[in-house]
Formats: structure tokens, C-alpha cells, sequence
């Protein structure tokens, strides 16, 4: 599996670098788009957000006991193989500051819809929750200041926003290494790494949505066609829950390089082809025992080419420690294990027309040191057809391979099957 990790980085980011030098490219700055406002014509109070509806069903063959098996159930709610939902209804507002100042911006949005952030899945409850909430002041020259709930700098897939992200569902390495769950309060006579009590709110806290309160420093400079961005943050660790539950704080570093063929800076459909790393530490404490502290470490680098016709786009990332197990084994988060993955994934548009046809593989390796070792394979085919740059309905088709080499709770991995969804997407 590792050969096949760097197979596919090596080759993705080649077919990225060869695209790049062929012709123009489109990718964005999710550090200045999210993070800044144009200093010359910046609103005082946009209201913005958005809304997609979706429908899911898997296609894996029920356990025959009735068993909870996750990744045979469609998700928060984990109930059922089939559901329509509304899986993201976002409304937010952002601008310069009060008095009108180019030099203060903000950034404050809410999640109304049905998913990890407002709803802890099989054992939790429906509670619309703030998001983002900061506020960045652009005084000093190369080092602009941001504070307060945002996304953290690191993966593409994950730092992107959802006007861009083409598919419906997270790969497998993101939705696992990077998609933190954070287990509640463990009752103190239940020994550590046990499997709880079917009545046991395992995992019914918000999942931390790529988010973290702290306070970032951050800029990008223009060299030339080069357009450099870096970010430094220390946060919490804790997710959008903005109530920080230990001493311990984490650290965010990343850097991009982009090549403006146009020569042009702009929003999240500008001419470039980028390169970028990151890096994620910090330390967790063991709701089963608060004498026990982990290590959580992730890291990866990636690559990201748009040209219509064409899009092609990879990363690869590994981590080690907290690596998630399953949502029926809330306790077994707390471990050393190590973990890695990536994907590459391309697009085609077809000229002249609203239709956009997708492809995407996926690998996802957990517990490379263990006998539990798990293999997660998905290759997502997709179609996207856009009314219009706000409004597009997506269509995907995942096949996929689970294997695992445990025979406890993982061997559940068996008889995965494919799963097709459905979603409409509109911006306002």
C-alpha cells in the first residue's frame, strides 16, 4: 500500500506539473478569499450563504443480526441505507469594519442544515451551530492577524470552500484523518479501549468541520507570475466548540505556490496551478481517562490544475495518533496508530454545454503499524450540471473496496458496497 501511496502522489503531481507548463490553470486563495476583503470596495454587511439538498442511497447488504455498521449507513443520523436530507444551509455575513476601514474585515457564519457539525449522528441531537466567527486586521505589511472560529490552513479538499468542492462526499482519508470526532465524556467504570454500551453517546459532540478557535498570521506575496502564501495558527484543538476543553493548544503551518498564467490574483476561479504543504500538531486528552494525554499529528502536500476543459487535482497525507476507528468505537480514538491516503481526481467540461463529467480515486490506509490494519479504495464517477455560476446539480456513483485484517469490529468492512447521491447546490 505504501508503494501504491507514492505511485499515486508521484504520478499526480506529475500530470499536474505537465498541465501546468502546457497552458493556463484555475485555482483559488482560500487564505485571502476567506480570510480578507478587498480593501478598495468591500461591502460593510454582505449576507451571503448557501443550501443543498441531497438524497443517498447505499447499496451494501444489511447485516443479517441487524448489526450497527457505519459505513453501511448513511449518514448524520447513521439510521438507515437510504435518506433525503438537507445536508448543509449556511447564511452568513462578512465586510470591513464599523466605521468603514479597509484595514478591519469579518467573517461570521451559521449551519442550519443536518450533518456532523449540528448533529452528533446515531446518538445526538439536531442543534443549528456557529461555524465561523473572526475577525482579521490587515495593519501590518506581510502579516496579516486573524482571530477568532475559521477554517485551518491545510488540505486542499478540506480548506476549499463548498462553492467549489466538486464532489458530494469526502474522500476517505479526509473524512478520517482530517474530519475530527471528538468522543464525549466516558463513563469512569467502563475500562479504556472497550467497546460502549449500545445507549452510549459515543460521538454525539460536533465534529470539529476542519475548523479551530485561535489566532492565525498570514499574507501572500507577488513574484513576478508567483503568487506565495503562508499561514501560521495556534488553536485549540477543539473543533468548532469553541469551549476549550484542556491546556493544550495546536499548531497549524502551511505554504502555497501558485503560478498565475494571466498574471492575474482574483476569486476561486482565477488562471493558476498550485503547489502547496501543510502541517497540523497537538495533543488530546482521554475522555476515559483524564490522566492520559495523545499526540495528534498531520501532514501532507498536494496539487491542483483547472483549465477548461480539463481539471486534474491530488494530495497525499498521512497522520499519526487520535486516527479514528468508527463511530460504534468512540474509545478507541485514543491510540498511537498511524495512518495515510490520498486521491487524484480529474474533470472534464464539455464545451458549449452546462455539463461537467468527474472521476476520482481515493485510498485510505489505517493502522499501517497494527494487526487491525484497514484499506478503504473508492473510485467516484460524477456529473455536474451547472444552471448557472450559483446554482448546479451533482450526480455521483462510488464504488467501493473496504478491507479489513481485524476480526473484531472492523471485520464489519465486509460486504461494503456502492453508493450513489444526489444534491442540488444554491448560492446566494
Amino acid at each position: 500500500m505504501k508503494s501504491t501511496h507514492r505511485r499515486l502522489t508521484t504520478t499526480a503531481l506529475g500530470i499536474c506539473l505537465g498541465l501546468g507548463a502546457a497552458s493556463s490553470a484555475q485555482a483559488a486563495n482560500w487564505l485571502m478569499l476567506q480570510g480578507t476583503e478587498k480593501a478598495d470596495n468591500a461591502p460593510r454587511a454582505k449576507v451571503w450563504g448557501f443550501i443543498q439538498p441531497e438524497y443517498q442511497q447505499d447499496f451494501s447488504d444489511a447485516h443479517p443480526t441487524d448489526t450497527y455498521i457505519p459505513p453501511k449507513l448513511i449518514g448524520p443520523g447513521l439510521n438507515d441505507q437510504s435518506a433525503f436530507n438537507i445536508k448543509r444551509a449556511r447564511i452568513g455575513v462578512r465586510g470591513t469594519g464599523f466605521p468603514l476601514d479597509g484595514k478591519v474585515n469579518y467573517f461570521l457564519l451559521a449551519e442550519f442544515g443536518n450533518n456532523a457539525i449540528t448533529n452528533g449522528g446515531r446518538y445526538g441531537d439536531y442543534t443549528p451551530a456557529l461555524t465561523d466567527a473572526s475577525v482579521t486586521l490587515n495593519y501590518i505589511p506581510g502579516a496579516r492577524i486573524r482571530a477568532g472560529l475559521f477554517k485551518t490552513p491545510g488540505s486542499e479538499e478540506a480548506l476549499q470552500g463548498i462553492i467549489a468542492l466538486p464532489y458530494i462526499n469526502y474522500t476517505s482519508v479526509t473524512n478520517q484523518l482530517l474530519l475530527e470526532r471528538f468522543p464525549d465524556d466516558g463513563d469512569s467504570n467502563i475500562p479504556p479501549q472497550t467497546t460502549p454500551s449500545a445507549d452510549m453517546n459515543g460521538f454525539s459532540r460536533s465534529a470539529g468541520a476542519y475548523r479551530d478557535t485561535g489566532i492565525q498570521v498570514f499574507d501572500s506575496f507577488d513574484a513576478g507570475k508567483w503568487e506565495h502564501s503562508y499561514a501560521a495558527m495556534i488553536g485549540n484543538g477543539n473543533g468548532v466548540q469553541m469551549l476549550d476543553d484542556d491546556s493544550n493548544k495546536d499548531v497549524y503551518l502551511y505554504w502555497s505556490s501558485a503560478y498565475l498564467f494571466d498574471g492575474k490574483a482574483g476569486g476561486p476561479w482565477r488562471s493558476t496551478m498550485k503547489l502547496f504543504g501543510w502541517y497540523q500538531d497537538g495533543q488530546r486528552t482521554n475522555a476515559y481517562d483524564k490522566t492520559q494525554e495523545q499526540d495528534r499529528t498531520r501532514y501532507g502536500i498536494g496539487a491542483f490544475y483547472l483549465k477548461r476543459p480539463f481539471r486534474v487535482s491530488a494530495e497525499y497525507m498521512k497522520g499519526k495518533g487520535m486516527i479514528f476507528q468508527g463511530q460504534h468505537m468512540p474509545q478507541k480514538v485514543f491510540n498511537d496508530y498511524k495512518a495515510e491516503g490520498g486521491y487524484i481526481e480529474g474533470a472534464y467540461f464539455i464545451p458549449n454545454t452546462p455539463f461537467e463529467l468527474q472521476l476520482r480515486y481515493d485510498t485510505y490506509e489505517r493502522n499501517v503499524d497494527q494487526p487491525s490494519k484497514a484499506t478503504f479504495d473508492t473510485w467516484t464517477a460524477g456529473v455536474q450540471y451547472h444552471f448557472n455560476k450559483k446554482t448546479r446539480a451533482t450526480l455521483n456513483y462510488a464504488v467501493r473496496d473496504f478491507s479489513s485484517d481485524a476480526a473484531g469490529p472492523n471485520s464489519h468492512l465486509e460486504g461494503v458496497d456502492d453508493r450513489v447521491a444526489l444534491q442540488l447546490t444554491a448560492v446566494f
